[in-house]
């Protein structure tokens, strides 16, 4: 039995029913005036206490939305409290009547506080010894409003933030005197400002339910699959009698021994029921609404909200762009200062972010990919990704991959949470080497310094010494270079023919007349940088593609010139707004300008001839009208397999090899009859079909017929920096012959031979002997 010790106790009631006295005054009139001495000095120090209480829009759902059909559709959602604030008519009247005769049923007639309840917890702390609350809903109100201000404060660190939101939430929701005293001075001025209606919809909004759910709308959501509005009388008392214990009453553990679904939930039925019988006992719902509700057991229907990318993920093959998104986000500084500061508005600001995403394209491209490429096979770690993106504004079209998206840094076979489309800062992939597609920054600083494509080179040596190459940047190496083609060709050809057919040796002897540092230069004017980081490669084994680039870097630059020269950084994020209607404006994309326009356009017109011909990739081409250009890369071995495919509107690449290890997939069996050579004609046949009936493509930029070699001329030595901003709406025609309209082929012999083994995936290696015998570069 516990022991009273009576005068204490007895000063502490006395002393708490004059507050409840004054209470009243002080929530009648602004000012009071109450006789005698003693009063009076209890009235002054709680008028001097905060009465302003800044009621910020509460953390909510942030959602992110793509295109499909022409309209917006919700894809995924990120949140640290599962919240929708919703107003007073869309929450279901038997929900609010609910919580008023449990909660407060004098709400509508006091000053925002109750006094009665006031006088009772006095008189239970007498007897209990303890600080008890008679809490109003407007009480309740405020300490929930103020918890929410614990949980969205920021340290400089996670330990710094801990600390401060415990500090804080010990002054919201600590069981003291002074905290009872300031909460019910924020009580009634809040009562004051706001209309009860604007309380109970506000209270009802921010209340927890258990676990990350909070809020009548998430609630209903949540355990029953119904909107707040449409809640049954059994489901609006369920509702409120999880919100007096969400820890102990959720209903979302059928296995929990003392509240589960053996015993029907019987601590929250007992606490239901109730809820309920105050309902009756307020003549809200009659006798037999009473009988019939308690009879009803309770049936939750558990429809969870995914947090995070897995909902995009398994409803529309989209968890790899979802997961770029989310790292745009928390790495854009318009989002916040810090990173602590960009998680929390993406977490708790209620963001409506709309994307690049058009979500029939990803249909599509998930599809073409899919139908070459598996998801797993033995003996290799294969992968494969395709990216779309638009020239001019680096949106993000589609972005795909073999592998299921997980969110897990482990997760089963055929799964992963690398990005292979994007690099180390968004998705943790260190790229590919990219092979000869990287030839097309040595072709645009050979036109850049006065070449031409009809200039012949030799294509006869095969062993360079590294010390014939010029780099104003850093000193070459000594040793030799060995250099292979796929197959014989003639002793020397023009640069357009060896452009159309990847000639390695005739871009190796290229890259002796030019400037290793100026090429380097030119693919970081397009957009190119290491996937992990750091400064490109400058070796002469450059020039045929050593660095591990990302798709989407590749198809940035391809990208570029297509637009004429003027390269725009990737984008996916199109608008954010948040729950209060704010927008915020992400750090838009970048365009610059990388080559010169007529330079731009006369790489466009030679890498036509790749899709011609005796083009490596003309049995990609769907012979439709559209014009476009494209260009294949594939490493020794084919280790490595890139096809990058443009038109003025889209530019789609393709990658498809060795996630790690250095496997040769020249002649390994894909889907489809392919090998893990000739799959991305496939894929690349289908997206362009795809696209140009789609999205199409105008005339390409025009190309300098000087550049061409059609005319005689003196070199202009047109710079690859050149300011020069707009390019000319000239028609040009392919230099290579009519397309070619054949099903992706299956080649025949060993290894194509367009630049040195691969690495494997986050790493680069040494650049190694080419020793490929076969074509299709």
């Amino acid at each position: 039995m516990r022991v009273v010790r009576w005068p204490g106790a007895l000063l502490t009631f006395v002393a708490m029913s004059a507050l409840a006295g004054m209470l009243v005054a002080v929530a009648v009139t602004p000012a009071v005036a109450v006789a005698g001495e003693g009063t009076s000095g209890a009235v002054s120090f709680f008028e001097d206490l905060p009465s302003y209480l800044d009621i910020q829009t509460p953390q909510q759902v942030s959602s992110v939305y793509a295109t499909k059909d022409g309209h917006q559709v919700k894809i995924a959602s990120f949140y640290a409290e599962n919240r929708t604030t919703v107003a007073s008519d869309a929450m279901a009247k038997s929900l609010k009547q609910a919580a008023i005769d449990t909660e407060d049923p004098r709400f509508y007639d006091e000053g925002g506080i109750d006094v009665v309840g006031t006088l009772r917890g006095a008189a239970a702390t007498v007897v209990g010894g303890d600080v008890q609350g008679g809490s109003s809903i407007t009480q309740q109100y405020v300490k929930n409003v103020l918890v929410q201000q614990c949980e969205e404060l920021t340290g400089k660190d996670a330990a710094d933030t801990e600390k401060k939101v415990a500090a804080c939430y010990q002054d919201a929701a600590g069981v003291t005197p002074q905290r009872k005293l300031q909460e019910m001075r924020y009580a009634i001025a809040v009562n004051k400002k706001y209309s009860k209606d604007q309380i109970l919809t506000g209270y009802l909004n921010l209340v927890g339910l258990g676990g990350r759910v909070y809020g009548a709308e998430a609630g209903a959501e949540y355990y029953f699959g119904v909107h707040a509005k449409d809640l049954s009388l059994v489901q609006s008392a369920t509702l409120v009698a999880i919100l007096n214990n969400p820890s102990n009453l959720r209903i979302d553990q059928p296995t929990n021994t003392d509240n589960g679904a053996k015993n029907g939930y019987a601590a929250t039925k007992e606490r239901r029921d109730y809820v309920l019988q105050r309902m009756y006992v307020h003549h809200d719902i009659t006798k037999a609404q009473l009988d019939q509700a308690k009879a009803t057991p309770i049936t939750p229907k558990i429809t969870a909200t995914a947090n995070g990318c897995s909902s995009a993920a398994s409803g529309y093959d989209a968890g790899y762009f979802c997961d770029y998104v989310r790292d745009q986000v928390l790495q854009d500084p318009a989002f916040g200062k810090t990173a602590a500061e960009r998680i929390a508005t993406l977490d708790t600001k209620g963001l409506e972010i709309h994307t690049s995403l058009d979500l029939d394209l990803q249909s599509r491209a998930q599809t073409a990919l899919s139908t070459y490429v598996p998801s797993t096979m033995a003996g290799v770690d294969v992968g494969g990704s395709n990216v779309t993106v638009e020239p001019g504004t680096g949106r993000i079209l589609s972005m795909v991959q073999n592998t299921a998206y997980t969110q897990g840094d482990t997760g089963a076979a055929g799964s992963t949470a690398v990005n292979y489309s994007a690099d180390s800062g968004y998705g943790n992939s260190g790229g590919f080497q990219t092979g000869s597609t990287y030839k097309v920054f040595t072709l645009a600083e050979w036109l850049a310094t006065g070449h031409t494509l009809s200039q012949s080179v030799s294509t006869t040596e095969h062993t360079f010494q590294n010390s014939e190459f010029t780099n104003s940047c850093q000193n070459v190496s000594g040793g030799t270079w060995p250099v292979s083609n796929a197959e014989s060709v003639p002793a020397s050809m023009t640069v357009q023919a060896a452009t159309s057919e990847s000639i390695n040796t005739a871009y190796a002897a290229m890259g002796k007349q030019l400037d290793l540092c100026k090429i380097a230069g030119v693919a970081q004017a397009m957009g190119i940088h290491p996937a992990s980081g750091g400064a490109l490669g400058q070796t002469p084994s450059s020039i045929l593609g050593v660095n591990n680039l990302s798709p989407i870097d590749l198809a940035e630059a391809y990208a570029g010139f297509a637009n004429g020269g003027v390269v725009c950084t990737p984008t996916a994020i199109d608008s954010v707004t948040e729950a209060d209607g704010t927008t915020i404006t992400p750090t838009p994309a970048s365009c610059t300008r990388g080559v010169a326009a007529d330079v731009a356009g006369t790489v466009d017109y030679a890498l036509q001839g790749v899709l011609t011909g005796s083009g490596t990739a003309a049995s990609a081409n769907p012979g439709d009208s559209v014009p476009k250009f494209a260009k294949t890369g594939t490493t020794d071995g084919d280790v490595q397999n890139w096809l990058v495919t443009s038109s003025t509107k889209y530019t789609n690449a393709t990658w498809i090899g060795n996630v790690q290890g250095s496997v040769s997939l020249a002649n390994w069996p894909f889907l489809q009859g392919t090998t893990g050579y000739s799959a991305k004609f496939g894929v690349g046949k289908s997206m362009m079909s795809y696209l140009d009936q789609t999205v199409g493509g105008g005339t390409l930029p025009t190309p300098n017929a000087a550049m061409i070699g059609q005319t005689s001329h003196t070199s202009s030595n047109s710079s690859s920096t050149s300011s020069s901003d707009a390019s000319s709406n000239g028609s040009s025609d392919s230099s290579a012959g009519a397309a070619a309209n054949g099903s992706p082929s299956t080649p025949t012999g060993s290894t194509p031979g367009d630049s040195t083994s691969t690495a494997q995936q986050g790493q680069q290696q040494s650049p190694q002997k080419q020793t490929g015998k076969q074509k299709g570069h």
